[in-house]
């Protein structure tokens, strides 16, 4: 064990901008002034978007364990974080050299790892034994506000996920500046964000002649959701300074690092941490303004169109 460690676990589906986040978050933290460093933890993941301190690529790839033992990409890949788990010693001696670097672990897209399957959150136990203060970040397609049953099924999975990787999560709506092109939402962006009372989502499910037999179920599923009051989310638009800013705060208070005395650290920056739910409304507030905006001038276009 040494000094202590921060860093990020950024998790989440294929396809929801994982690597890209790491890449870009570690563009903006080393303009903050912190050493960064990315990992990748994907297995699956060969062609990557920029610079990796560590690469499982090293230890294991889905391809070798797919010719040599016949397995799909699905096993396969729970294979290679087995493989991992039971190689810690690898992993341990590669992360020796990057003390004193803030970590973005960019983890593998299989949702069995963060809902049931013990591999990855036995590694992640393993360096919380090692000193390393780690926060999940949890990114999801925002594409899912404009389906209300998607958007359940995403709820549902992030709490499954939260429950299961046990460390402090901070759950993130991605691709916000793609909003607009996703449809129109049914609520405001708060609703959403706040997961407010979701007893509306299952009144806008309803109307759907499809849903509408499957009324109990979603009336069962929302109850769990608002039974564990756990999620949240945090919008997220990666072109957007701010709203990396405010990213970067939840995350940097779910994992302590604000408190910490790491960096200089102004009356002002804790403050902003400790005072959670106003920078959070702020920020919802703020893309909100934003996607409104798009919206007003889209109708706009169609006016003058016509």
């Amino acid at each position: 064990a040494g000094p202590l460690a921060f860093g990020q676990v950024v998790i989440g589906p294929p396809g929801s901008g994982k690597s890209t986040y790491c890449q870009a978050m570690g563009a903006f933290l080393a303009r903050l002034g912190r050493s960064v460093a990315v990992v990748n933890l994907d297995p699956a993941n060969e062609a990557l978007p920029g610079p990796c301190a560590l690469d499982i690529g090293e230890l294991v790839t889905l391809p070798d364990v797919m010719a040599s033992l016949g397995l799909g990409p699905n096993g396969g890949l729970l294979y290679c974080m087995d493989y991992l788990e039971a190689n810690m010693d690898w992993l341990r001696e590669r992360l020796r050299a990057l003390r004193g670097h803030y970590l973005l672990l960019d983890c593998p897209g299989q949702v069995e790892l963060y809902t049931h399957h013990p591999a990855l959150r036995n590694v992640l136990a393993q360096l919380a034994k090692w000193e390393f203060r780690l926060a999940a970040v949890h990114l999801v397609d925002s594409h899912y506000c404009t389906d209300p049953g998607k958007f359940i099924s995403v709820l549902c999975t992030s709490l499954a996920t939260m429950l299961h990787v046990e460390l402090p999560h901070v759950n993130v709506l991605s691709k916000m500046d793609l909003i607009e092109q996703y449809g129109k939402l049914a609520f405001n962006l708060d609703f959403y964000t706040e997961v407010l009372d979701l007893s509306y989502l299952v009144d806008h499910l309803a109307s759907d002649p499809f849903f509408r037999n499957f009324r109990r179920l979603n009336e069962k599923l929302v109850e769990v959701i608002e039974d564990y009051s756990l999620v949240s989310f945090v919008p997220l638009n990666i072109q957007d300074k701010q709203s990396m800013q405010q990213v970067l705060q939840a995350v940097d208070k779910a994992s302590g690092y604000c408190f910490g005395d790491g960096e200089q650290r102004s009356l002002e920056a804790l403050m902003s941490a400790a005072v959670g739910a106003d920078f959070h409304f702020s920020s919802t507030l703020a893309v909100q303004e934003k996607y409104v905006q798009s919206q007003d001038k889209a109708v706009e276009e169609e006016v003058m169109d016509l």
